[in-house]
């Protein structure tokens, strides 16, 4: 089973956070490809010169914010009461496709889930 992405995973990575680099190779080298959001990258991109971000981003799937998630993402934010967007589109991603996310702050992210049928897992980097 792959998993998604969160932006605390990827500041970690870019951060050079050897744990967070060794369970990404570990993904990879199972032929494992991890996914994150069109969003979270944005949210985590802040100039060209993050070679680190870069690198590891070659190893996922970047999923695309779709016309026809707007709805989808809103309803969750509805059912949640919260209101960060990209946080509902990384849960609404995991669930579409069975997916776990892993992330270094689940609290956030758990709120969302327990509202469609995503495993949140805590890592130790981030």
């Amino acid at each position: 089973m792959s998993v998604v992405y969160d932006a605390g995973v990827l500041v970690a990575a870019d951060r050079n956070d050897r744990r967070m680099w060794a369970e990404h190779r570990a993904r990879l080298e199972l032929g494992v490809v991890p996914a994150t959001t069109a969003p979270v990258v944005a949210q985590v991109s802040r100039s060209p010169q993050q070679a680190q971000l870069h690198r590891f981003l070659r190893g996922c799937a970047i999923m695309a914010f779709d016309a026809d998630d707007w709805r989808p993402v809103g309803q969750l934010l509805a059912a949640a009461s919260t209101t960060d967007v990209v946080d509902a589109h990384v849960v609404l991603i995991a669930a579409r496709r069975g997916l776990s996310v892993l992330t270094g702050d689940p609290d956030d992210l758990s709120a969302l889930a327990v509202h469609l049928p995503v495993a949140i897992t805590r890592t130790g980097a981030a």
